[in-house]
């Protein structure tokens, strides 16, 4: 029988001959990733297929800029943005009125994330930050190069935005006791 102290250890223990052996804990799950380092992985993923595809495959020691704008002109087959061509009557125009033939291609915007997602993810793979082919200026030209034909083809000039500053009003003590938040008294009318 066993003795009042044990006894609650035994009902939470259960009977000895049904006791189960221990199994090892397996570790915390890793938290989850955000959109960002989902993306980002499910990127690198598929450059790394894309190049095992390869014939001959291409490691991504060997990769150079030449493997990653192919890669990127393979994605636009994949694209929903229309880029209306030299010769097309839509050309330049911003809401064009009707449909034409046009290929549908991969957004600027699309295009440049993806290459910073790219860069980052080469290095976070062992890839040195000064052999990053991602960030070379072959690739830098031409996301150029498809940022200015994209926005000519839409008839819509690309036009870098300045970030917006924003503004934190310095309030001092004196202003917040005397209730005119924001003001000095030099600023008030005499």
């Amino acid at each position: 029988m066993a003795s009042p102290s044990n006894k609650g250890k035994d009902i939470a223990e259960g009977p000895p001959s049904q006791s189960q052996p221990q199994q090892p804990q397996s570790p915390p799950n890793p938290p989850a990733l955000s959109r960002y380092e989902s993306q980002k992985k499910r990127d690198w993923n598929t450059f790394c297929q894309y190049l095992r595809n390869q014939q001959p495959p291409v490691h991504i020691s060997q990769c150079g800029s030449n493997h990653i704008l192919d890669f990127l002109q393979y994605l636009d087959q994949f694209g929903k943005t229309k880029v209306h061509a030299h010769g097309c009557v839509f050309f330049g125009q911003v809401d064009p009125p009707g449909q034409c033939n046009c290929p549908l291609k991969q957004a600027w915007g699309s295009l440049d994330a993806l290459i910073g997602r790219l860069r980052a993810a080469y290095e976070e793979n062992g890839g040195l930050p000064e052999r990053n082919p991602f960030a070379g200026g072959g690739i830098r030209v031409f996301l150029k190069e498809v940022r200015d034909s994209q926005a000519k083809a839409r008839g819509v000039p690309y036009k870098k935005r300045k970030k917006k500053k924003k503004r934190n009003p310095m309030k001092s003590d004196h202003d917040v006791e005397d209730g005119t938040a924001g003001t000095s008294s030099s600023n008030l009318p005499s």
